[in-house]
C-alpha cells in the first residue's frame, strides 16, 4: 500500500471518538440517579470511566507501536502470547463482536428519528449496506466520511455543552453539591454504575484495529487512541454537567431519555425534534466506524489462517470480501431479535481479550529489556518506542476494573456466560481446522506463503 493510500493521526482520533461516542452519554444518567444522590458521585463516576478507558488506551499503544500491524486483540495476542488466544480474540470479533453493535446501533439510529419509518429493520438492513458500499470504495473514501460525520457529532455536543453552560436553568436543577459523596464511591450502586458507564466508554481502542492503515503509526497511533479517549472524557463529563443543570432530580431519576429531558428545559419543547434527529446522526457515525475497523481483523486472520484466506487483502488494501461479510452478519442479527443478549456474552470475552492485552505490556516490556540487552552490545544507540506512563500503575488498574466487570457481568448473566462458552468451542474447532488445513497443504508444497497468496 503506497503511502497515499494511508491515514493521519487525525482520522485516527475521529475513528476513536466515533466508535466511544454513543447513546449511552445520553441515557444513562436516569439509572445512575436512582441509587446515587450527589452530582459529585456522578462526575467521578464518568471521569473514572475515562480513566479506565484511557488506561487501556496507554498500554494499547505501547503494544501497537511495537508490533505495528493491523488486527487489534487478534494480532496482539497471537504475538506477545500464543496463537491460539489470538484466534480466539479474533474469532469473537469475526463472529459478532463488530456485527452485533452494528445491528443494535441500526436499529438505534432509526428510532431515534423524529418521524416513522414502517419496516424499520429493512431500512436498518439498507444502512448497513449503503455504508459498508462507502467503505468499499478506496481508504481515502472512508477517511473522508469519517472525518465529516466525526466532527459533525463534536461540533453538535459542543454546541450543546456550550448552550448549556452559557444558558441559566429555568427549574429547579439536580446540580447541587450540598452532601458529602465519599460515602456514595464506597457503595456497591457506585460498582455497578461504573460498569454501565465503562460500556459507554467502549471503542477507546478502535484505532488499533488499524495499526497498519495509518502513515506513522509510531507517532499516529498513541495520538489517535490517547487524544481520542481524553476528548471523549471531557465531552461526557460536561455532558453530564448540562444535563444536571438544566434538569430536576424528579425529572431526571429513572428516565431513559434524560437528553431529552434537558434539552427541551433548556430549548423549549420544539427541541426534541431536532434532538432526536441529531441523536441519530451520531449512531450514523458510530457505525461507520465500526463497519470501517471490524473486517481489518478478519483480514488479518485471514493472512494467517487457510481457512480464511477468501477474506485477504487485495492489492489496493481495502478487504471489500471482509466488508460484505460483516453487513451479511449484521443483517441477520439485525433480523434475529437476540443480538442484544450475544452483545453482552461477546462484551465479556472482548473485556477478557483486552484485559489479557493490558497485561501484554508487562510481557512486552521483558521482551524488549532482553532484546536491548542483546542489541546494545552492537549498537550504541537503539530506537525508542512509545512507552506507557507511570508504569505498571494504568496496568494495574485496567486489570482490576476489568476483573470487577468480567466478574460482575458473568454472575449476573450466566446464559450469555454459558453462550460464550459455546462460541470459544465453536471457534477453537475452525482453529484445529484451519491448523489441519495448513498441515496438509505445507506437506504437500512445502510452503504455506504460496497458499494465502493464491
Amino acid at each position: 500500500m503506497s503511502k497515499k493510500t494511508k491515514i493521519s493521526a487525525t482520522t485516527g482520533i475521529s475513528l476513536v471518538v466515533a466508535s466511544m461516542v454513543g447513546t449511552g452519554a445520553f441515557t444513562s444518567l436516569g439509572f445512575q440517579l436512582v441509587d446515587l444522590k450527589n452530582p459529585g458521585t456522578i462526575l467521578t463516576l464518568w471521569l473514572a470511566g475515562g480513566l479506565m478507558a484511557l488506561s487501556g488506551a496507554f498500554s494499547y499503544a505501547e503494544v501497537g507501536t511495537a508490533i505495528k500491524r493491523s488486527g487489534g486483540e487478534y494480532t496482539f495476542l497471537s504475538e506477545l502470547f500464543n496463537p491460539l488466544l489470538g484466534y480466539l480474540s479474533g474469532w469473537i470479533s469475526l463472529t459478532v463482536g463488530f456485527a452485533a453493535p452494528i445491528a443494535l446501533s441500526a436499529i438505534a439510529c432509526i428510532e431515534y428519528l423524529p418521524f416513522h419509518i414502517p419496516y424499520a429493520r429493512l431500512f436498518g438492513v439498507l444502512l448497513i449496506v449503503g455504508l459498508t458500499a462507502i467503505h468499499s470504495l478506496s481508504l481515502n473514501t472512508s477517511a473522508k466520511f469519517q472525518n465529516i460525520t466525526t466532527l459533525l457529532k463534536i461540533l453538535l455536543i459542543s454546541s450543546i455543552i456550550v448552550l448549556g453552560l452559557v444558558l441559566s436553568p429555568e427549574t429547579d436543577n439536580a446540580l447541587s453539591f450540598n452532601s458529602s459523596f465519599i460515602g456514595e464511591l464506597k457503595s456497591t450502586a457506585f460498582a455497578v454504575a461504573l460498569i454501565y458507564v465503562s460500556y459507554s466508554y467502549s471503542g477507546w481502542n478502535a484505532a488499533a484495529y488499524i495499526t497498519g492503515e495509518f502513515k506513522n503509526p509510531e507517532k499516529s497511533l498513541p495520538i489517535a487512541l490517547i487524544a481520542g479517549t481524553i476528548l471523549v472524557t471531557v465531552l461526557y463529563s460536561f455532558l453530564q454537567i448540562i444535563f444536571l443543570k438544566h434538569a430536576s432530580y424528579d425529572q431526571l431519576s429513572g428516565s431513559l431519555n434524560v437528553g431529552t429531558i434537558a434539552i427541551q428545559q433548556m430549548l423549549g419543547p420544539r427541541s426534541s425534534i431536532f434532538f432526536s434527529g441529531a441523536i441519530s446522526l451520531l449512531l450514523i457515525s458510530g457505525i461507520s466506524a465500526m463497519i470501517w475497523t471490524g473486517p481489518r481483523v478478519t483480514s488479518s486472520i485471514a493472512n494467517d489462517h487457510l481457512l480464511w484466506k477468501s477474506f485477504t487483502n487485495p492489492k489496493k488494501g481495502i478487504p471489500v470480501k471482509a466488508l460484505w461479510f460483516q453487513a451479511i452478519l449484521s443483517s441477520v442479527l439485525l433480523f434475529s431479535g437476540t443480538f442484544e443478549q450475544i452483545m453482552i456474552y461477546c462484551g465479556i470475552l472482548l473485556n477478557i481479550s483486552a484485559l489479557l492485552t493490558v497485561f501484554g505490556v508487562i510481557r512486552l516490556r521483558r521482551i524488549k529489556k532482553v532484546s536491548f540487552n542483546s542489541q546494545a552490545k552492537k549498537h550504541k544507540t537503539i530506537p525508542k518506542d512509545y512507552k506507557s506512563p507511570l508504569f505498571p500503575f494504568f496496568q494495574i488498574l485496567f486489570i482490576l476494573m476489568s476483573i470487577w466487570i468480567i466478574g460482575f457481568s458473568i454472575i449476573n448473566k450466566p446464559i450469555e456466560a454459558i453462550m460464550g462458552i459455546g462460541n470459544l468451542i465453536v471457534g477453537i474447532f475452525t482453529f484445529l481446522i484451519s491448523n489441519s488445513m495448513t498441515k496438509k497443504y505445507v506437506l504437500k508444497s512445502g510452503t504455506l506463503t504460496k497458499a494465502l497468496k493464491d
